[in-house]
């Protein structure tokens, strides 16, 4: 098999199994179903990957890579609450139409039964709390907000809360009480306006003993 050949037959994998997680979720993949969608011989699987969760996990990642790319540029030019509320917002929702958090939902799930999957889980959700440390600490750091819930404590809070919103979209058809999940959030950023602004350091006192004559 020549380089050309190899690298195609991996993309092929990789996308079928990205298909296949999210039509037949974990319990319906399989080595068969993947390689029928992809068009291939199931024992290609394991020679390129080594077995189905692992190429699975490659689905993930490059869902992930996609996703992250097109995050970082939808809150680029975030500067208040507010616009973050708007950018998460469009972020659930482009998400859930490109099915990323199906994936990540599906291996999650999966990882109550297998224990060896959590580990892998956990080390691909840390660059995703990073991130939205990061973008907190960028719009609200410094400020009172910041101090009275640190940007770090947040970011967990929004993973797990985003995390759960998206597992509840399946049961909700319609979207509707998502949806207003972020509505209200909209509705509660401008009111914490204040919360978010930096104020400028009260400068020191200058000592008693240097006063000007």
């Amino acid at each position: 098999m020549s380089k050309q050949n190899s690298a195609e037959t991996r993309e092929r994998l990789v996308e079928a199994a990205a298909h296949t997680l999210r039509t037949e979720g974990y319990a319906g993949t399989s080595a068969r179903t993947i390689a029928k969608a992809a068009g291939c011989n199931s024992a290609l699987i394991f020679y390129h990957f080594g077995g189905v969760d692992p190429l699975l996990l490659a689905a993930l990642d490059r869902s992930s890579q996609e996703r992250m790319t097109a995050h970082r540029e939808a809150v680029a030019g975030a500067k208040t609450l507010e616009d973050l509320v708007e950018a998460a917002t469009g972020i659930y929702r482009a998400d859930i139409e490109g099915g990323h958090i199906t994936l990540f939902s599906e291996l999650v799930g999966a990882s109550i039964a297998r224990p060896e999957l959590r580990k892998e889980i956990v080390a691909r959700a840390d660059p995703w709390i990073v991130f939205v440390e990061e973008t907190l600490e960028r719009v609200i750091g410094g400020s009172p907000l910041a101090k009275l819930m640190p940007p770090r404590e947040l970011a967990y809070a929004a993973i797990t809360f985003y995390l759960g919103v998206n597992l509840f979209t399946h049961l909700d058809a319609d979207r509707t009480r998502t949806e207003s999940l972020f509505n209200l959030a909209g509705r509660l950023a401008p009111r914490a306006k204040l919360l978010t602004m930096r104020f400028p350091r009260r400068k020191p006192n200058p000592p008693t003993g240097d006063r000007s004559v």
